[in-house]
Formats: C-alpha cells, structure tokens, sequence
C-alpha cells in the first residue's frame, strides 16, 4: 500500500483520525479472542498431558511458521491492499478456531489436532500481523506514531494481557469449548471492522502482469531486497539480532507458565488465568507512560533498562515460591515490555520506507519469531532436566551476557540513530515513501 505523500489524518488535536480508530477498535476485539487463546490453548494441552516438552511445543509448532513463511509473507504484504489481506486472514483464523470447537465437542481433540491448529494459525499471523503493523503508518502521521503505537500497546496490555485471559481461563471452567467459541466469534467482528476502512485509505499501486517465470524470479528479489535493507542499517540489525537473543530467553521460560503456575506457585486454571493480570497491569502502566518514556529519556537509555530488566525477571521467577513474590516480579516485566515494544516498534516504523514495510517487517520477525520458536523448542527439555525453574536460571545467565555484550552498541549506535531520526522529523515528516531513500531512522522492530 503505497501513502501519497505525508497525509494530514485526524487533523491536529488529541485525535488520531477515523482510520485509526477503526484499526484501534478491530485490534481490541482481535485481542479479546487472542488473550482468551493465551490462557486456554495450554489448558487444553495440560488436560491432556503432563509432559512439559509437549506442553511447551504448542508454542513452538505456532512459532514455526514464522520460520518457514516469514519473508514470503512480506512479499505478500507489499504487494497486496493490507487491508484485504487482514480481513481474509481474521476470516481464516475464524474458521481454524471453529474446527478446533468442533473436535472439542467431538471429543476428538488430541495434541496433534491442537499442533495442526496452532501450526495453520501461526501461518496466518506470519500474514496479518504483519499487514496489520505495516498498516498502521497509513492510519496516522509520522509524529504521532509513538502515541498511536502505545495506544495499540495498552490494548495489548488491557485485552490481551490484563482481563482476556482470566476470561479465557474462567470459560474453560465452565466448558473446554467455550473459549474457543468466543475467540472465533472476535475474529469475525474484527473482519467486519477492518472491511469497513475500504476507501478510508490510499489505494495499493496496481501489480503488473507477470509470466510465472518472471514471478519467481520477482519473488527472489523482493525478498532479497528487503533482506539487504535490513542489514544495511546498523541500528535495525542490531536489535533484531539482540531481539531474537532475549526471545529465546523468554520463551523457554514462558511457554511453560501453566506448569510453573500450577507445580510451584500451586494455582489452578483460575488462577493460572489470574497469574497473567500482573504482567499485563504492569504492561498498561508501562504502555500509558511509554510516549513520555520515549520522549524523556530517548531509546538508548530505555534500551539499556531493557536489557537490565529483563535479566532481572528471570532470576525473580526463579526464586519465587509463591504468587505473592511472582506476581510483582511480572508486574514489573509487563510495564519494562510495554515500553520496550513502543520504543522499538516506533522505531522501525519512522525508518523503514512504505514501499518495503511488509519485507523488511517479515525479515525482523523472523529473526524474533525464530528465537521465540527456539526457546519454546528448548523450554520443556530444560525443564525436564532441571525442574520447571531450570530455564529460567539458564535464560538469566544469558540474559547477563547479553547485557554486558550489547550495552555500549545500544548507547552509541541508537543515539546517532536518534538524532538522525529527529532531524526527519524535523524536516517535515517526509520518510523513505516520499523521498525514494531509505531515511536514517532509530528503528528496530516488534516483539
């Protein structure tokens, strides 16, 4: 979707405009059904097996896809309306979730079913969510991409996080269908929403005819084209190299959360459920002091906290024993997340030039996507070995390498960024899109 020139959407004021405000309101109903999947997918899985390994590879088979389809879905992405696209893939997603009811209903759920779904939705997130991120910039202007994004971020930490997965847990109390159910029906109403932007936004530039040789070839490049543009600028490979480092860590501890709930903090699924409220009332404090954040002290410094933080929240969870020690130290993760999501997506939305938006974002999250498949590959396997706290002592004694390894290029190389980035701004918000250069940006991408 090509933007003609620096559009003037919502007009000065508080106000972010129409279009983004229907993408607001289709994300938030998405996220409904996406946070009561968080909680109730390993539900079903753990009422099927205890066995941590398998627990923790529902997360790595909807990993997976990112691997295999990331950068053709960038090609995908950049040639096609996003707006279309993120209709078709909710519309998809709706009917996997379906089937997924049915075999529920059916009795005829077992670990490959959930597997075979999980693999099949991870492959329309390598789609959706990237036109979704691709499509935001067309919905506001460039100075306002922090305040758009951390409103998409408290979104994130309110729906998703805070009151979506209690929601998800209580319902799967009630009947193991029924979360799947609701999450199908949200998918539908954000299709509707989304449907409804048709000529709200700038049209997609016609695709030429192509012969299926030509197409191949075309495919190749396109990719390769989006591959060079990401390496070739320092900042943006920077942290998606170190981003994919701190999703390995992660992940490996994360995907096994319902074990950790349940085998050491000893909560059942309500409160498994609940367990998530922490993370995400610290990710919407996080999300509602992100724009100040950012403009206060600038991307290296919170950077840098990142990194600290992060390595913090592992050796917490590790040496919590109880709720009441656990459910801080995720307070304190979900508002580092929250910023540290803002500030980076912002970044690589004010860098990265319109017409390579899909390509260069499908080439970053395959990096993080990889690393969140890796660390939900290596979770149960850790944890077979050295109990459930096992990854998390292992994440954190990377987490510390990591730190010390990426502390002085995230100061240096982010700050030169930065003041490349304002002076951007300052000359008129005009980025790549407009003057066929790839602008000096701050960017890097989204976890």
């Amino acid at each position: 979707m090509r933007v003609r020139g620096r559009r003037e959407v919502g007009g000065g004021g508080r106000g972010l405009g129409r279009p983004f405000a229907t993408l607001w309101g289709a994300t938030a109903i998405a996220n409904v059904g996406d946070g009561v999947l968080l909680a109730a997918v390993p539900l079903l899985v753990a009422s099927i097996t205890d066995n941590p390994a398998l627990v923790g590879w529902a997360v790595f088979v909807q990993r997976l896809p990112w691997l295999l389809f990331s950068l053709i879905s960038g090609v995908v992405v950049d040639r096609i309306d996003r707006r279309r696209l993120i209709v078709v893939v909710h519309l998809l997603r709706a009917t996997l979730i379906g089937g997924l009811v049915l075999a529920v209903w059916g009795d005829a759920v077992s670990v490959p079913v959930i597997y075979a779904v999980a693999f099949l939705l991870g492959t329309c997130e390598t789609l959706g969510d990237n036109a979704s991120v691709s499509l935001l910039p067309a919905t506001v202007r460039v100075e306002d991409l922090p305040r758009a994004n951390a409103r998409m971020e408290m979104v994130y930490s309110v729906i998703n996080q805070l009151t979506a997965p209690p929601l998800g847990a209580a319902l799967f109390a009630v009947a193991v269908a029924l979360p799947f159910g609701v999450n199908a029906a949200t998918y539908v109403v954000a299709a509707l929403l989304i449907a409804s932007l048709r000529g709200a936004l700038p049209a997609p530039a016609p695709a030429p005819a192509r012969t299926p040789a030509r197409e191949r070839r075309r495919v190749r490049a396109e990719i390769a084209e989006g591959v060079r543009w990401l390496w070739n600028q320092p900042v943006i490979r920077l942290v998606a190299i170190v981003l994919t480092l701190m999703n390995v860590t992660l992940v490996a501890g994360f995907s096994l959360l319902v074990l950790y709930a349940t085998e050491i903090l000893g909560l059942g699924e309500v409160g498994y459920g609940l367990l998530y409220s922490a993370s995400a009332a610290g990710g919407l404090l996080g999300a509602l002091c992100a724009a100040r954040l950012h403009a206060r002290f600038g991307p290296p410094l919170l950077l840098r906290a990142a990194l600290v933080l992060e390595t913090l929240t592992h050796v917490g969870l590790a040496l919590a024993g109880t709720v009441w020690l656990a459910a801080p130290v995720l307070l304190l993760f979900g508002a580092h997340n929250a910023v540290f999501r803002v500030v980076i997506r912002t970044l690589r939305q004010r860098a990265v030039p319109d017409a390579l938006r899909g390509r260069v974002e499908s080439v970053f999250m395959m990096f993080s996507m990889g690393g969140a498949a890796l660390g939900a590959l290596v979770g149960g396997p850790i944890a077979g070995l050295l109990g459930v706290t096992g990854p998390f002592w292992i994440s954190a004694a990377l987490m510390s390498v990591l730190t010390l390894v990426a502390w002085r290029p995230f100061g240096r190389q982010v700050a030169d960024a930065a003041r490349g980035d304002r002076g951007v701004a300052a000359a008129g918000g005009q980025t790549g899109a407009a003057t066929g250069e790839p602008p000096r940006g701050d960017e890097p991408a989204s976890r």
